[in-house]
């Protein structure tokens, strides 16, 4: 793709990445040091040696039918030809080559797409319902605030080299449709009377989330102003980003942080950051886009099974809050669509839909804007690419992650179990894809990516040894998911089972529900009464090992035994260093301050010069072994070991208060300019002091360490 059609910023990290990767396959960059920056630009190592995920950032999953055709066809050209839709709103391509990333990339931008901050410990995709703008009980259309909130965040210093990341969501009702309840910021629209005016604003949670140790986010804003939710999110991120673990990965969410300190200091911590915000209000004015649609289509074409039709449009259709239109939601099974499908699909919807395609997170997709003349023609051009099953969004659109398929941390196979969990459920209970509220969630690991922990009945991917031989299971967990009402639960485990006998505790599940249950009741109700150990009997049976047969040695989808292989997860990994290259980062920080400050960013150029002192007192930290798990530590280690001990000439006040000036002054160009030379004498001093020591040791110190990432 010619630059020209590509945006400055995007070409700048083309460019970058093209580098950085030939600077790695030349052997100047060390691998591990090299993965914490591909992950950041969307490439993540795969399970398979010498081929990468590559994953694309969609802020609420909004896709246009042109940019469908554009990673159709960027898929076949540089991948197998699939696009894997993720419970995140993204789209995922794997089996790419190193090498062909940054032609990916210049693809996507030339479309309009982008694939920075896709992985990595940043600021994540930001999630929605993608019912927003459309849904029936919502106050207003929360996908501005989303896009705006994606356009801030994006290339933000402030959320480039977190601990961990930062995963937000926006629910377009109090139903909680977004699952804000487990992310770590979570906003639910609201209005409140003000001045005799309706104003907008937001029920603000944070501090949620899923993996292994799951945790529902907790309300501190019943109603926060809209044009505070910019800057409310970048006082948090910033606490988070001083405060936050980072020697113990398994810590490093935020949830951990909020647990240990308490929500109330939390908070008091981000107030205390307001002073030192670019802006301390951010109105976000959304614009009233004109939705252009094809005109309406005349006649009515021949349906050859209108039992089914009839079907699909209970199941698969809703109206929407405006009159005369309706939603479409498209079950995606595995979230799995091939070029082959993705482009006839794109030409249908430009047919009979609004251009704007919802990815959801349910792995499936939502068109929108259909008239009522237009359904017969769409489920006829469905039904011939083979995508329109019943059920999407029930019982039988079940979510499953890619697992052993291509994930490094796959325990299990997710999609094989998906398919015939969906084949159990189609010819045996029909009825449920109506009736129930029951969704099923798998994961291939416990850390969640099928959202397992947030289902009614999740199954996330383990093992069983039985001797000397290990044979693939499930963890079975219950109760999980949202209420009518919107309140969110996380799921409880209840019993390990073979993976092969996961079909039959689904039916033992579902009839023993069918059975005795009240009219009505739903099934966490249900569950709630009966209680964890009631379903710990009832499954037992299933968990015996010794009638095992040879069949349960392989798991779904495998023709050999299972063998449990689980790789290293591409946000974890040792790394090695020398402080001298520690210290090349703190310089690059420093350049990017003055560059922004040239740029007139002045609150970026100060995060910068921030980031630039707080890396340099590391690396004189880690010359001593001292660890380095938070800034706020580096801070106090630092005034302890160099400050108090007068190793560190010229500056003699509390190192901590002469680092965090930043945060109680207004980023202003007068400020601005002033922390920046304080940064750059700091980091004048940081060399000589490290030059003394290297004349001293007569070598530079060699640092291995698997977490030091402060």
């Amino acid at each position: 793709m010619p630059a020209t059609t590509i945006p400055t910023e995007d070409h700048k990290d083309i460019e970058e990445l093209k580098q950085r990767i030939d600077g790695f396959y030349s052997g100047k960059e060390d691998e591990e040091r090299f993965k914490l920056y591909r992950l950041t630009r969307g490439v993540y190592g795969q399970r398979q040696f010498g081929v990468q995920m590559f994953r694309t950032k969609i802020p609420y999953g909004k896709i246009t039918t042109a940019q469908l055709k554009a990673l159709a066809d960027i898929s076949e050209r540089y991948t197998n030809g699939n696009l894997h839709l993720t419970t995140r709103q993204n789209v995922q391509m794997h089996f790419v080559k190193l090498s062909d990333s940054p032609l990916i990339w210049e693809d996507l931008a030339a479309a309009g797409l982008t694939a920075r901050e896709a992985c990595g410990n940043t600021v994540r995709n930001i999630t929605a319902s993608p019912t927003a703008g459309i849904d029936p009980e919502e106050p207003f259309d929360v996908a501005p605030y989303v896009q705006a909130t994606f356009e801030y965040f994006l290339r933000n210093p402030i959320c480039q080299e977190m601990g961990r990341k930062i995963k937000p969501a926006f629910s377009s009702s109090e139903r909680d449709s977004a699952y804000t309840y487990f992310h770590d910021f979570g906003f639910i629209p609201r209005l409140r009377e003000h001045g005799g005016e309706l104003r907008r604003g937001f029920k603000v949670v944070i501090g949620g989330g899923l993996g292994a140790v799951g945790a529902i986010a907790q309300t501190v804003y019943e109603f926060l102003p809209d044009d505070q939710i910019i800057p409310f999110m970048e006082a948090c991120i910033r606490v988070f980003d001083r405060y936050g673990e980072r020697e113990k990965r398994m810590k490093a969410r935020m949830k951990f942080l909020i647990k240990k300190m308490g929500v109330e200091a939390f908070m008091k911590l981000a107030k205390e950051e307001w002073p030192s915000l670019p802006q301390q209000s951010v109105p976000i004015v959304p614009e009233e886009e004109e939705v252009l649609l094809p005109d309406a289509p005349q006649g009515r074409p021949e349906i050859k099974d209108q039992a089914h039709y009839q079907r699909w449009l209970v199941l698969n259709t809703f109206r929407q809050k405006q009159e005369r239109f309706y939603g479409v939601q498209v079950k995606v099974p595995r979230g799995d669509i091939h070029a082959r499908v993705a482009r006839p699909l794109a030409d249908l919807v430009k047919a009979y839909a609004a251009d704007d395609i919802r990815i959801t997170v349910q792995q499936g997709l939502l068109l929108r804007f259909v008239r009522p003349e237009a359904l017969p023609y769409l489920y006829n051009g469905l039904q011939a690419l083979g995508l329109a099953d019943l059920g999407a969004d029930s019982i039988a659109d079940i979510t499953s992650c890619p697992g052993t398929d291509t994930c490094a941390l796959g325990v299990t196979n997710s999609t094989g179990l998906a398919s015939k969990l969906e084949q159990v459920l189609l010819e045996e209970y029909e009825e449920l894809l109506e009736t129930s509220d029951i969704r099923i969630k798998i994961s291939g690991c416990m850390n969640s990516c099928g959202q397992h922990m947030a289902a009614q009945i999740g199954l996330h991917g383990s093992s069983i040894k039985t001797g000397a031989q290990v044979l693939p299971a499930m963890q079975v967990v219950l109760g999980g998911g949202v209420s009518p009402e919107g309140e969110g639960f996380i799921a409880q485990k209840v019993i390990k089972l073979p993976t092969k006998r996961i079909p039959q505790a689904l039916r033992t599940l579902l009839d023993d529900f069918q059975s005795n249950s009240t009219t009505g009741q739903r099934f966490n109700k249900y569950f709630q009464e009966q209680g964890k150990r009631y379903f710990y009997t009832l499954l037992k049976p299933l968990a015996e090992t010794d009638n095992l047969i040879a069949e349960d040695y392989f798991d779904w989808g495998q023709d050999e035994a299972y063998r449990q292989e689980i790789g290293v997860g591409e946000c974890a990994g040792v790394t090695l260093d020398v402080i001298g290259t520690i210290l090349g980062e703190a310089q690059v920080k420093y350049q990017l301050a003055e560059e922004a400050i040239d740029a007139e960013a002045f609150a970026d150029g100060i995060y910068h010069a921030y980031t630039s002192m707080i890396i340099g007192a590391k690396a004189l930290l880690l010359a001593r072994d001292v660890n380095c798990n938070t800034h706020r530590k580096i801070l106090k280690d630092f005034q302890e070991h160099y400050i108090a001990t007068n190793d560190f000439p010229a500056l003699t006040e509390d190192f901590e208060a002469f680092v965090l000036e930043m945060k109680e002054q207004a980023p202003t160009p007068e400020f601005a300019a002033t922390y920046l030379k304080k940064a750059q004498s700091f980091r004048k001093r940081v060399i000589a002091v490290r030059e003394a020591q290297l004349k001293e040791a007569g070598q530079d110190k060699l640092v291995v360490d698997n977490y030091y990432k402060a």
